[in-house]
């Protein structure tokens, strides 16, 4: 969906490989908005996020897939990028917190919060691809 030859296109593609942080806007079922931040995993097409399997974002997501997301760091407003897309949450053991490009991104704060990749991966169990279907 992106175009990296065009400037704006390549500086979201950059800034979703860099930053450490998203928050992921979905809905709860009475319709109220429902924000976290949440670490992510974006390849270029799709956005992978890991979720205990409990939380209130995986109860709206069976509810309603539809999601905003927005980029922590804005630099004071001056380079926001949300987007707009639609949540799947998948169900294959071998997507998880053990993946060498979430390990390459996260593997140091891992460590830090106290959990391996391995015991993040039973921990945070459900894994949730995000389609953008919408930049801005």
């Amino acid at each position: 969906m992106l175009d990296l030859t065009q400037k704006k296109d390549a500086h979201i593609d950059e800034r979703l490989r860099e930053d450490i942080i998203i928050w992921l806007t979905s809905v709860r079922p009475d319709g109220r908005p429902h924000s976290v931040p949440v670490w992510f995993l974006w390849d270029g097409n799709t956005i992978l996020i890991f979720s205990r399997p409990n939380n209130q974002k995986i109860r709206n997501l069976h509810q309603n897939p539809h999601v905003m997301l927005t980029v922590d760091n804005t630099k004071n407003g001056a380079d926001v990028i949300m987007l707009e897309g639609k949540a799947e949450l998948l169900d294959d053991p071998a997507i998880n917190t053990t993946m060498p490009a979430y390990v390459a991104k996260y593997g140091e704060r891992i460590k830090r919060i106290g959990y391996t990749p391995e015991t993040m991966a039973q921990a945070y169990s459900q894994a949730i691809r995000i389609t953008p279907t919408k930049f801005y």
